[in-house]
């Protein structure tokens, strides 16, 4: 009971923390995560150029579109969700690790093809954002594999008309106060005749 009263407790700071990190490893991965400056031919011109993580913008919005159905689902589909954003937030940092030195040694590659010689290269604090981001995305969602069995799930009324369960058909006076309480719980008025 003390364990799932944990679990319970960690749901709004997890599921919070992770749509943060989400978000951010999403909006970092399409910002400029390396910066070359040098000079053309020696003309004095300056020329700038940046580089882009595609594959990190990609993985981070799988991650949020994880947690999205994460908060919609039930039992073991919800579990294999977070299962998926955890390899989608792992493929993100393992892709920031790649871009490592993948994006400045591009960057050298481009600036040499036109001529820009004693370029300094660096990453961004875009680049930084992006690796915290998908760190703390990988820490979430694997929390949220592990807890999200003790987690609050959303009510039954919420589901497909077919998936309903069998409408009691006993009067409201033989029904018990937990039935009674379902029976709201899932929109219907249990006071209200049942239709023949």
């Amino acid at each position: 009971m003390a364990e799932q009263a944990r679990a319970r407790r960690t749901f709004g700071p997890v599921v919070l923390v992770g749509l943060a990190a989400g978000i951010a490893t999403a909006v970092a991965g399409d910002k400029p995560a390396a910066r070359a400056d040098g000079q053309h031919d020696g003309a004095g011109a300056l020329v700038s150029y940046d580089a882009h993580l595609p594959v990190v913008t990609a993985l981070g919005l799988v991650v949020l579109a994880c947690w999205g159905v994460v908060l919609v689902t039930r039992g073991r589909v919800r579990r294999a969700v977070a299962g998926l954003g955890a390899l989608a937030a792992l493929g993100a940092a393992a892709a920031v690790v790649a871009g490592f030195q993948q994006v400045p040694d591009q960057l050298r590659d481009e600036l040499a093809q036109v001529g820009v010689t004693g370029a300094g290269i660096g990453h961004t604090a875009w680049f930084w954002v992006a690796a915290v981001g998908a760190l703390v995305s990988v820490v979430a969602t694997l929390g949220a594999v592990v807890w999200v069995p003790g987690w609050p799930q959303m009510g039954s009324r919420y589901d497909a008309p077919g998936a309903a369960p069998a409408v009691s058909a006993a009067p409201p006076e033989e029904q018990t106060s937990l039935d009674l309480w379902r029976a709201i719980d899932e929109g219907r008025d249990p006071t209200a005749a049942e239709p023949e």
